[in-house]
């Protein structure tokens, strides 16, 4: 990827400039052609308003992590250690690393069954971009940090598709499973 401030080669995908500092974020984004694409690509996370993230210190017991996102209604919460972000423990986690485990496992530390070092987005990226990295990564849910990496909030795929559905009803809820894939010789129900 060019750098448009100094025209210095980086690596494909690189968020800043290894040359000079700038930011790269939004220099290989696609030209939008649709209503919906330039909302994508203009509406920054900020926009979407968000509740605050339930923060646990990395030495909580997973016991607490679950509880708190049962009675919050959510399905993650945000490990700190020293007000920083160090990782993220989803309903995934709580399925695949605790479920069926060892007796035991409800006390042990979050820092140990977190994803560590979990991919961030800040509250001026885009749509787009939110939705690049969940699709890449394969996450439900994204912490957004501050300059400070401190967590601000959280990001989930059903929040993005719920900003979608508000703003662009017809062309979102009228898509088909797969765009570009015609499902008009299949017939649902009878």
């Amino acid at each position: 990827m060019i750098c448009p401030v100094c025209h210095a080669d980086n690596i494909e995908g690189s968020d800043e400039c290894d040359n000079c500092g700038a930011d790269l974020r939004a220099a290989d984004l696609p030209t939008p052609e649709t209503p919906l694409e330039r909302r994508l690509v203009t509406e920054h996370l900020s926009d979407l308003g968000h509740r605050d993230p339930i923060l646990l210190p990395h030495g909580a017991p997973v016991r607490d992590a679950i509880a708190a996102m049962q009675a919050a209604g959510v399905g993650s919460v945000l490990v700190t250690r020293d007000e920083r972000l160090v990782g993220i423990f989803t309903e995934r986690d709580a399925l695949l690393k605790v479920a069926g485990a060892t007796q035991g496992t409800m006390d042990a530390p979050l820092g140990e069954l977190m994803t560590p070092d979990p991919v961030v987005l800040r509250e001026d990226d885009s749509i787009a971009v939110a939705i690049h990295k969940m699709a890449v990564g394969g996450f439900r849910h994204v912490p957004i940090v501050d300059a400070s990496d401190r967590p601000i909030a959280v990001i989930s795929m059903q929040r993005i598709v719920e900003r979608l559905v508000e703003c662009f009803p017809k062309a979102v809820l009228n898509l088909p499973p797969r765009p570009g894939s015609d499902i008009t010789h299949t017939r649902e129900g009878a």
